[in-house]
């Protein structure tokens, strides 16, 4: 039996085409994706290792704002510590040198003036450790920074990446935004480890003094780094320093400080492009799974008496069951194996991307491992195996004496489909209703999943009247396509089951792009109202909506003054410890923000805040903290109090969940950086001649972006152009598999219904007639499997934005030129899909195809 398994696949070869295309793609996106990860974070393990080879110990505060701050070192934002703690440590035995570590915000200006750096990576800026042992950076150009007279620019080191970006060199003269401006002279260019910097981010040294000055505070520094000295352990050197510590400070030594500080990386960067791939390679095999089971239901009805044969010579059920996965996991595995090699190509072209975009990561091959390898394997023959179980099982169900005659595809399948029809009705009733009022994002996923496993079973008893439909409206009636389009609808009718199954990989592919595309409409169109409603003023300064950069508190002091201003106010973000939790805030000058946001007040009041005597809350936090109840703030500096709650507000996009005043937030934040100055114009200043002014007014701070209403709708919106464009390759992505399906099924059909095709070609049928023949087939198809995603999917992201919304402010929309995108582009997978099968169908010879049984 498994000679005869070996002898099915290589005798079909073309048939099997489209399943290990199917197989291939999904295997080589899941074997990318944790190739890739594998690789970054051996190469980011080797950046840090060698970075931190000296690092005997780190001392930091216990005190933890966040694990996931805005700013300062990767590992979290902690409170600082004393920076004489150093001139203690480096009296302990064993310790070599003891250096107070300053990290910060600092945003370089390139020789253009404008900043360096693009969206995301941090700008960091800190002192240049002096010792060799302790400082992650080393020079490759110049010289360490001095203290300059008072009036001089500072001297600092900056890494080699941000030079090359910048165009600056040795000698230059720029401003760093620490966020106060700051002019540097240029006198070290360094690295980090072996590479020219940590990806895109930027770094700026300064002297301690400087560093204190305007990233940190007098006498405080970020943590405190311990060299060890020759034949000292790291083990013996923390035990050694933790007893010369301070209650409230604590040691860890270099390796777990090394491991911190990738993990960190790993969280922040690195998960974010795994579970990237993990989509595609997920809908990859989701989709792939769908064309698998269609083309061996064909396979199986197809080798109907073939089976009843070996059935009658002797073979048993579970012979033939077993003959069948066989080959099905055959395929399985050789797809899989090439959809290995495959995915170290991918996983290599986008290291390369990354590399070409600045991130630069570290050198050395692709890291590949026994377990990406096995499981892509496992994964990949799983998928093909499960997917041709069903039509496996009926194969060893059939008779012998079916032998004698030949069985129809619907014989075959007749009692699944008494089943199949109820089932899928109560599964499609249910989801519906579990969807709707669920009310919860659980109860929303689970409806969700009934629902499209609903429309799935249900998918045959809607097929033949929506394809007579489809093929009446498409073809005009007959009219635009003649007999031959009339003749493709009856044969897409004629047959609901495979119509429906060759439609259904399109539709799944099709309902996940169109959930992806609504949900992600919706988001923004919410966001663009939400500013609409919101923004009072008429001009915006912004800084870039995801990650990078921040504005001086200062500039919205410096554009009051610019002639035809009435008002500029701050607001900014940071990250506090409220109640117990991590929690991001919002700053802003509360005595004039009403000038410039228009807040959706629902309780108290915002002059309640001003002076920093109280915080307010959304409306959604306000269910743990009501209005008149106290919460605990520890702001970043560590220290803490208990404020009562004045203000209960709605959902704002651009406004966090607590709400504080900036003077008090300043107070106890080393760097408070603004994300955005909102300017409200005089009466009788136009909104170009204030932009035109406010243009001139921010080019000192690096110039950035002044923008009116819409614009800064625009932008606070830009981030879910991510998700949208996922959608969208995620669109191309399952249009290449369904195109594979529906083609390998075609060419099946084709093969199927050669006698057929003969007799039509006998009583007049032309070889032109009968490529329309099957193009019209395949559109058809083509146009039910993507009518019924874009449907399903609506209402999946409907569903979702729904139970989305009781937490959120977000509002149902889609995009109806973006659906009838997809709309189109599914016919064009039909058009496509139907070219070989449609030649194959025109060249088949009129007598041989006549004669075939």
């Amino acid at each position: 039996m498994l000679t005869i398994a070996l002898r099915n696949l290589t005798a079909r070869r073309r048939r099997l085409i489209g399943t290990f295309l199917a197989v291939f793609l999904g295997v080589a996106f899941l074997a990318g994706t944790m190739t890739l990860n594998a690789t970054l974070s051996r190469n980011f393990d080797n950046l840090f290792a060698t970075a931190d080879n000296g690092v005997a110990a780190v001392v930091r505060s216990d005190t933890l704002i966040s694990d996931s701050a805005r700013t300062g070192p990767i590992g979290g934002l902690r409170a600082p510590v004393p920076s004489r703690l150093a001139d203690t440590l480096r009296t302990v035995p064993g310790v070599a040198a003891a250096e107070p570590d300053i990290v910060g915000y600092g945003q370089l200006l390139g020789a253009d003036g404008k900043a360096v750096g693009g969206n995301g990576p941090p700008r960091l800026a800190g002192n240049w450790i002096p010792s060799e042992q302790l400082n992650a950076y080393h020079l490759v150009a110049g010289r360490a920074p001095r203290d300059v007279a008072a009036g001089q620019p500072v001297e600092a080191v900056i890494n080699r990446g941000a030079a090359n970006s910048g165009k600056l060199k040795l000698g230059d003269t720029t401003t760093v935004q620490t966020p106060l401006p700051v002019r540097v002279t240029i006198v070290g260019i360094a690295g980090f480890g072996g590479q020219d910097g940590i990806g895109q981010s930027t770094y700026v040294g300064f002297t301690q003094t400087v560093a204190e000055k305007y990233v940190g505070r007098a006498g405080q520094a970020t943590q405190i780094m311990v060299a060890a000295k020759n034949g000292a352990s790291q083990d013996t050197v923390v035990a050694a320093v933790t007893k010369a510590l301070p209650s409230g400070v604590s040691a860890i030594s270099g390796a777990a400080y090394t491991k911190a500080n990738t993990d960190a990386i790993g969280k922040a960067f690195l998960t974010f492009f795994k579970a990237f791939l993990l989509v595609f390679a997920a809908v990859a095999l989701l989709v792939a799974s769908f064309s698998i089971h269609n083309t061996y239901t064909i396979l199986t009805a197809q080798r109907t008496r073939e089976n009843a044969l070996l059935r009658a010579l002797g073979a048993s059920r579970a012979q033939i069951l077993r003959s069948s996965l066989a080959e099905a996991a055959l395929l399985g595995l050789l797809a899989s194996a090439v959809g290995v090699l495959g995915g170290l190509g991918i996983a290599q072209g986008l290291k390369a991307l990354f590399d070409a975009a600045g991130f630069a990561l570290p050198a050395g091959g692709l890291a590949v491992t026994w377990t990406t390898i096995l499981l892509a394997l496992l994964v990949g023959v799983g998928v093909t195996a499960l997917a041709a179980l069903g039509p496996a099982v009926r194969a060893s169900r059939v008779p012998p004496l079916a032998a004698l005659r030949e069985a129809a595809l619907g014989e075959a399948r007749s009692g699944f489909g008494r089943v199949r029809t109820p089932l899928g009705a109560v599964l499609l009733g249910g989801g519906v209703v579990l969807a709707v009022a669920g009310g919860s994002i659980a109860a929303a996923g689970a409806g969700a999943a009934a629902t499209t496993v609903g429309v799935v079973l249900l998918g045959p008893v809607a097929a033949r009247a929506a394809v007579r439909v489809l093929g009446s409206l498409v073809t005009a009636g007959g009219r635009l396509a003649g007999t031959t389009g009339v003749l493709a609808r009856r044969n897409a009718a004629r047959d609901p089951r495979r119509t429906s199954a060759t439609a259904t990989a399109l539709m799944v592919g099709v309902a996940v792009v169109t959930l992806l595309t609504v949900f992600a409409t919706s988001v923004k169109q919410s966001l663009k109202d939400d500013v609409d409603r919101s923004f009072a003023g008429d001009l915006a300064v912004s800084s870039p909506a995801f990650g990078g950069g921040g504005l001086s508190p200062q500039l919205a002091a410096d554009l009051r003054r610019v002639p035809g201003v009435e008002a500029a106010v701050g607001i900014g973000t940071g990250t506090a410890s409220i109640g117990g939790a991590s929690a991001d805030v919002t700053f802003a000058d509360t005595d004039s923000l009403a000038r410039a946001v228009s807040l959706d007040v629902r309780g108290g009041s915002v002059a309640a805040l001003a002076g920093g005597h109280a915080v307010g809350v959304s409306d959604k936090e306000a269910k743990k903290h009501p209005l008149g109840s106290t919460v605990s703030v520890m702001f970043p500096d560590g220290s803490t109090g208990t404020v009562p709650v004045g203000l209960v507000y709605g959902p704002r996009g651009s406004f966090e969940d607590y709400l504080i005043d900036a003077a008090t937030w300043s107070r106890h934040a080393d760097q408070a950086t603004d994300t955005q100055v909102i300017v409200k114009l005089a009466p009788g200043t136009s909104p170009a001649a204030g932009r035109a002014a406010l243009t001139a007014a921010v080019v000192p701070c690096g110039s950035p972006d002044v923008q009116d209403r819409q614009q800064f709708a625009d932008a606070q919106a830009s981030g879910v152009d991510v998700v949208l464009t996922i959608s969208y390759v995620l669109l191309v992505l399952a249009i290449v598999i369904a195109l594979a399906g529906i083609a390998n099924t075609l060419a099946l059909s084709v093969h199927e219904r050669t006698r057929e095709l003969g007799l039509l070609r006998a009583v007049g049928l032309t070889r032109r007639q009968a490529r329309s023949l099957v193009r019209w087939e395949s559109l058809l198809v083509a146009l039910f499997g993507t009518l019924g995603g874009v449907a399903l999917g609506t209402f999946l992201g409907w569903t979702l934005v729904r139970a989305a919304s009781s937490s959120t402010a977000i509002a149902f929309a889609a995009s109806p030129p973006i659906l009838l995108l997809i709309l189109a582009a599914g016919a064009a997978a039909g058009v496509l899909a139907a070219a070989r099968p449609a030649r194959r169908a025109a060249r088949l010879d009129l007598l041989a195809a006549i004669g075939q049984e």
